[in-house]
């Protein structure tokens, strides 16, 4: 059986972020992608232009759909749009038991808002549920910081594709373990558009196939910067990675 990996995010019509990242990822890695759209973006690289939620009930009878037949063997969380999709996700997974991945996405590569204070607010709850919680550095900044996350007793990994330096650095933090830290030299691209759902998505994936929280941490991002490297240089903004252009891409997982 390969990983069956549930993506309960937003979709982006321009292919680069959301539920098309989530699903290349997922497939390019060899599990099978399951989706539960929570909002209807209309986007490409230059920004988001109209964003509508999804009815709860239907992002709740999507969750239904997939866990009742298929099966679901980890779960990736990305863009939300509401606080009552928030509550009802947070209802479904506390039930389902597996390895949840969340991403809290509050602003796209872009610029533009995704989540609004109301959103964040129903966070806390996901966290708490969620195998490992992977915030940029702006939402680190408005989730609280590492005081708050530490506070809440929840992994999480601190990513620093944002941060200043000709470096980037990703921390993982696990409750009652020394923080894990990886160093690699900074890609410098406009083609960025993506790379946190590719990350999550990625790291559910590895996670659904039974690896542990640090190597899957640590295959994800093996997989992330290969994608920013064969990036396609479309659009005219903050373009899409390319997920396609990695087929020979080998997993220390599966060669482990």
């Amino acid at each position: 059986m390969i990983a069956r990996v549930l993506s309960i995010a937003g979709s982006d019509s321009g292919g680069g972020a959301g539920i098309q990242a989530d699903i290349k990822t997922i497939t390019m890695l060899g599990g099978h992608a399951m989706t539960a759209v929570t909002a209807l973006t209309a986007q490409n690289t230059c920004g988001v232009t109209k964003v509508t939620p999804v009815e709860p009930d239907m992002v709740a009878a999507q969750i239904d759909a997939c866990a009742q037949d298929i099966g679901i063997d980890a779960i990736k969380i990305g863009m939300l749009g509401s606080p009552a999709i928030a509550a009802v996700v947070a209802d479904r997974l506390e039930r389902l038991g597996v390895p949840v991945v969340f991403d809290p996405v509050m602003i796209a590569t872009s610029g533009s808002v995704l989540a609004d204070t109301a959103t964040i607010a129903a966070f806390e709850r996901l966290m708490k549920i969620a195998t490992l919680t992977t915030p940029n550095v702006p939402e680190l900044a408005a989730l609280g910081g590492d005081a708050a996350l530490d506070a809440l007793g929840i992994a999480y990994l601190a990513k620093g594709g944002d941060a200043e330096g000709d470096d980037v650095i990703d921390r993982l933090v696990i409750p009652g373990a020394q923080a894990r830290v990886w160093t690699a030299p900074r890609i410098v691209t406009r083609h960025t558009h993506g790379t946190g759902c590719t990350l999550s998505s990625a790291i559910a994936t590895r996670l659904g196939e039974g690896a542990s929280l640090e190597r899957a941490v640590e295959d994800a991002r093996a997989f992330v910067r290969a994608a920013l490297l064969a990036a396609p240089g479309l659009g005219r903004g903050h373009g899409p990675l390319g997920h396609a252009a990695i087929r020979d891409f080998q997993s220390p997982v599966s060669n482990a």
